[in-house]
């Protein structure tokens, strides 16, 4: 029996309102603290963040090309706003967020850009391993950051390197009633998932460490200054420690300062924000669909406009960027979403939330949200870590030198000192062969052979030599994708010398993706070929 594809858009609402209200509610009770958190970190108004999630849901949501994604700030977003705002305020907080303000609208013109040049495929074309380095750089980089807040100590050091070696001066010196907090949130989050019952299916993480990190919060009093003291040391308690939101949801005063748009310093803010919003929504998306029960797949170029619209609005009113974020989004699929009207719902309660819930969205204490996100940052490194170990010595190098070249320095510096260290292997890897020339290294060789039955096109041939890696392979996924819906294709590679880990994991990508749709994809003539590490989808070196 074939599985029936829920409409989309309006006929999708009249369907499949009832799942769908039902799973942008629960994401909204997981979005909520995930919104201000996120905003807080990124050194920007609580507001910021429920405004981010509110565009995200009911704005960005339709116009994205996605179908069960969930729009909203996001943790590997932190260190670029708090970056952008330290970096382009020198000191001053509120003119930095202005400017940085500036610099998502235009980010948001750029995506928009993107998307209708049709430059969706951008995020296939970085090497797994500055990918992966880059989400694992951000996660250190946000557990080096939230640990001080979490044990209610104010850390001194401004940069990363400086922040992970003042972790054990904090914990001497933290504040008591502050760090149970914080380090009860990191250990509920953390064995909360690992509880098998129908409550922790139904109740949220997120919703249960602000419910608890409030009750503790009236417990220890802190709504109220007052000294206190535990084994013969006094310590202070400030509203400080708590969420605070303004009585207006949008602050007129807080508006993008576009004074500063031509300098290098404000550009490179631009390049930042747009770059890594880009490429966490094309991954995120195309992670979702992997997920996604009726094996929909999300128009690339419309994501990019859907998060442009998003993030020029956000820019303009007083919000932090959005992306498609993974972890919500999974939820969503798993609380039965159908289409994107679950986003939209999501968006929708958070709106009615700042509105009528002001008072008790204050009761939240900061130690409970860097709770949570230490355990977030936690989760975006482990994993990549684990997944990089398995990839062979290569992507091993690659994706250390991304790391300690962000923590040490800059997330772009870190990716690209990735990319070149990626390029330099390349080229290393392919001194012995002969009949390698420059222009293969930057566009790859093939001829086309069309295969027809009954004067009817059915099957594609390309011929590939030369190289087939990261730099090049964009050119041929935009060939790929060209290629009519009802064709099949075969790529022969005995010619080739060289194809890397992030061009052999998409073949196996569209080798899925053509298997789902009744159609063949199929590579052929790796048999003399050396696999660069033990993955399915590792680089291979053929041997002539």
């Amino acid at each position: 029996m074939e599985t029936k594809i829920p409409q989309d858009y309006f006929h999708g609402l009249k369907q499949n309102w009832k799942k769908d209200i039902v799973s942008g509610f629960s994401i909204f009770l997981i979005a909520m603290p995930l919104c201000i958190g996120i905003a807080i970190a990124s050194g920007a108004p609580p507001l910021a963040g429920i405004l981010a999630g509110i565009v995200g849901g009911l704005i960005a949501s339709l116009l994205s090309g996605s179908y069960v994604t969930i729009n909203g700030p996001a943790a590997g977003l932190i260190v670029i706003v708090l970056g952008s705002i330290e970096t382009l305020g020198h000191g001053d907080k509120i003119q930095g967020f202005k400017y940085t303000l500036a610099a998502i609208v235009i980010s948001g013109l750029i995506q928009i850009l993107l998307g209708f040049l049709g430059l969706g495929v951008i995020a296939s074309v970085f090497p797994n391993a500055v990918i992966h380095g880059m989400l694992a750089s951000i996660g250190v980089i946000i557990i080096s950051k939230q640990i001080h807040v979490a044990l209610g100590v104010i850390a001194q050091s401004k940069t990363v390197v400086g922040l992970i070696k003042e972790i054990p001066e904090s914990i001497i010196h933290l504040n008591p009633k502050i760090a149970f907090i914080g380090i009860t949130s990191i250990i509920i989050l953390s064995i909360y998932p690992l509880i098998k019952s129908r409550v922790t299916k139904v109740v949220p993480g997120p919703l249960v460490l602000v419910l608890f990190g409030s009750a503790l919060a009236i417990y220890f009093d802190l709504l109220n200054e007052h000294y206190y003291n535990f084994m013969g040391h006094q310590y202070f308690i400030s509203s400080k420690f708590m969420v605070s939101i303004p009585d207006k949801i949008i602050d007129l005063s807080i508006r993008p300062d576009f004074s500063i748009i031509y300098s290098p310093i404000f550009l490179l803010q631009v390049f930042s924000i747009s770059m890594v919003a880009s490429i966490e929504s094309l991954l995120t998306a195309n992670a979702i669909d992997k997920l996604d029960p009726y094996k929909r797949r999300s128009n690339m170029n419309k994501e990019l406009v859907g998060k442009g619209v998003g993030n020029l609005i956000l820019g303009l009113i007083g919000g932090i960027p959005i992306i498609a974020e993974v972890v919500r989004s999974s939820a969503n699929i798993n609380n039965g979403a159908q289409t994107r009207w679950s986003n939209f719902f999501h968006g929708m309660f958070l709106l009615l939330a700042i509105i009528f819930l002001q008072p008790i969205i204050q009761m939240i204490p900061l130690a409970a949200l860097s709770g949570m996100l230490v355990v977030v940052g936690y989760r975006l490194a482990m994993p990549e870590i684990k997944k990089t170990l398995k990839s062979g010595f290569d992507q091993f190098i690659i994706f250390f030198s991304t790391i300690i070249l962000t923590l040490a320095d800059d997330l772009l510096v870190g990716v690209a000192v990735g990319v070149v260290i990626n390029f330099v292997l390349h080229i290393i890897n392919t001194i012995l062969p002969n009949g390698v020339t420059i222009n293969d290294f930057f566009r790859p060789s093939y001829t086309k052979e069309e295969i027809k039955e009954n004067d009817k096109l059915v099957e594609l041939k390309y011929h590939l030599n030369g190289l087939l890696i990261f730099v090049n392979y964009l050119f041929l996924k935009i060939e790929l994708e060209k290629v009519p819906k009802d064709v099949n294709i075969s790529l022969d590679l005995k010619d080739v010398h060289l194809i890397d880990n992030t061009v052999n994991e998409n073949l196996h990508e569209y080798e899925k993706l053509f298997k789902e749709q009744g159609r063949v994809f199929k590579f052929e003539g790796l048999e003399k070929s050396r696999s660069l590490s033990r993955e399915e989808s590792a680089g291979r070196k053929i041997e002539k």
